[in-house]
């Protein structure tokens, strides 16, 4: 072990002889463009983290400046709350895609399988969404 690292500091050693000056200069520039770049990056990142300050604390004043308004309009009753599909229109939704799919990979005309597998999955669907919306009611 100590053999092989003696062996790699001497090739690092004199793979560094053989770099001629201007390889040397070129990568001190782009080692030198590489950390302005950085720097201009992380002073956008500053200003922006100080708008941002900024802006938060004039969102806070305006928060503690605010007062409290008392609404003196009369109340009125809330809108009645929308039921949703019946369990009839869902049964024949699905019923419908079921059959339509069905009968498109059964039937050899996939187009006639298909219309026909949507009307009797509606039909079935509708019949079970009916029976539920029954027992629901009871």
């Amino acid at each position: 072990m100590k053999n092989a690292c003696v062996l790699m500091l001497s090739l690092l050693f004199v793979s560094c002889q053989f770099q001629n000056k201007e390889e040397i200069e070129k990568a001190k520039q782009a080692s030198i463009d590489s950390m302005k770049t950085e720097i201009e990056k992380q002073r956008v990142v500053d200003s922006m983290e100080t708008e941002l300050a900024k802006a938060n604390e004039k969102n806070q004043a305006l928060e503690q400046n605010k007062t409290v308004v008392v609404n003196q309009t009369p109340t009125t009753p809330a809108a009645p709350k929308k039921k949703g599909m019946s369990n009839t229109a869902k049964g024949a939704l699905i019923g419908a895609g079921v059959g339509a799919v069905t009968g498109a990979i059964v039937s050899k005309k996939k187009g006639t399988g298909a219309i026909i597998g949507g009307v009797a999955g509606a039909g079935v669907g509708a019949g079970t969404g009916a029976i539920i919306d029954a027992n629901k009611k009871e």
